[in-house]
């Protein structure tokens, strides 16, 4: 499923929409120069990953009980962070497991 004629390699946003956060802006703004679909969908599932993982640091910063919970979605975070980067280098179009459907929904206009 390679687009070389036309521009960026959809496989190549898919995949650094997962590298770092700088690299999902590089991924958002080359999708916006040559849109296709392999690459806004794993842009919103990589967003939708480092959410939860934002979320999480603010769970973990509760006191006395907010680590179990921080610790619980930063490994979630981290499994759907995986799922998702394995996905992209398939390229497959395959949510991540819990909410992968919701940020496609949530983020359909990335």
């Amino acid at each position: 499923m390679t687009n070389y004629g036309s521009g960026t390699d959809p496989k190549i946003v898919a995949v650094l929409a997962y590298v770092t956060l700088v690299g999902w802006l590089i991924a958002v703004y080359l999708n916006s120069n040559d849109r296709s679909s392999l690459g806004s969908f794993h842009v919103r599932q990589a967003l939708g990953i480092y959410l939860l993982g934002l979320a999480s640091s603010m769970v973990a910063s509760i006191p006395l009980i907010g680590w179990l919970g921080g610790l619980v979605g930063f490994v979630l975070a981290f499994l759907l962070w995986l799922i998702g980067i394995v996905s992209a280098l398939k390229e497959e179009k395959n949510p991540v497991p819990v909410l992968g459907e919701q940020f496609q929904e949530w983020f359909r206009s990335l």
